[in-house]
């Protein structure tokens, strides 16, 4: 086991060590298997793909949101990943490259097991979301995420923030998920950028049900005033708890939802600290 492992391991087992302060009585509250986001570590991967891996595994994390690796064959990093017992349920893919050959998203998706594909951000002028975009994004959507179907995948959107522009009583983010085939079509919350721009989880959660069907699990530091720019300083991101966001809250409509898959993301330069703050403290959790 590499230095970076072990390191992992007497992190997440002091972070367990003091999970206790987040306990309350009753069930555990999360009970899905840990997941991560590969975009955590990606100053890690890098360095080394397996030792990478190693630390992954160390922290607990069974199941991986990622896709193909730099410097490594998507055939190998299946044989790595399984070498390791972590899944790959999701991958991700770009919102151009998707629409001009999905067939290679496809491809990648059934080499990593991944039995959905997720698409974070539509190209847009920046500060400039607005209609004509939102109905590109749902007619490429629709298209793609109906090829996707019929190979056994399914396509989530991702929201990212700058979705939640006023348009008719709602929001642009309202317009997409109204419009796009709920046969073809699902989402992907992050709860941060879900936050940030003002909106409330849970009762997104709450208002589209089974149209939600995987979650980025992130905190977004106290006192930090959003906006719908899709962006914030990464050192914004913290430990699950330690936030501004109502976690508890969150995982509870997200049960009621049926989310599939949860994946922690922190894209913080403290992800290697973070990261088993977030585990001990979900761990801790109960209903």
């Amino acid at each position: 086991m590499n230095k970076i492992a072990c390191f992992s391991k007497i992190l997440i087992a002091l972070a367990l060590a003091c999970s206790t302060s987040y306990a309350q009585s009753g069930k555990p509250l999360y009970t899905k298997p840990i997941g991560a986001q590969a975009y955590t570590f990606r100053s890690s991967f890098p360095k080394g793909i397996e030792a990478t891996l190693d630390s992954i595994q160390a922290f607990g994390i069974t199941e991986l949101e990622g896709g193909p690796q730099k410097g490594m064959t998507t055939v190998e990093l299946r044989k790595q990943l399984d070498k390791r017992n972590i899944k790959m349920p999701s991958i991700g893919a770009g919102y151009e490259a998707l629409i001009k050959d999905p067939q290679e998203t496809i491809d990648n998706a059934k080499i990593l097991g991944a039995n959905f594909v997720m698409v974070a951000w539509i190209p847009h002028e920046k500060g400039n979301f607005n209609l004509e975009t939102a109905k590109k994004a749902v007619a490429d959507f629709n298209k793609a995420g109906k090829i996707l179907k019929e190979n056994g995948i399914t396509l989530c959107y991702h929201n990212h923030g700058y979705e939640f522009v006023p348009y008719e009583g709602g929001t642009l983010f309202d317009y997409i998920v109204k419009n796009t085939d709920p046969k073809y079509v699902s989402f992907e919350m992050d709860v941060l950028w879900t936050a940030f721009p003002g909106q409330d989880p849970v009762a997104l959660l709450n208002k589209y049900g089974s149209r939600w069907k995987l979650m980025h699990l992130k905190d977004l530091r106290k006192g930090v005033k959003g906006d719908l720019s899709g962006g914030t300083p990464v050192e914004n991101d913290v430990a699950l708890g330690t936030g501004s966001i109502d976690i508890p809250g969150v995982l509870k409509a997200a049960k009621k939802a049926g989310i599939k898959h949860y994946f922690i993301e922190d894209e913080s330069p403290s992800f290697m600290k973070q990261v088993p703050q977030t585990i001990a403290y979900i761990k801790g959790l109960k209903e």
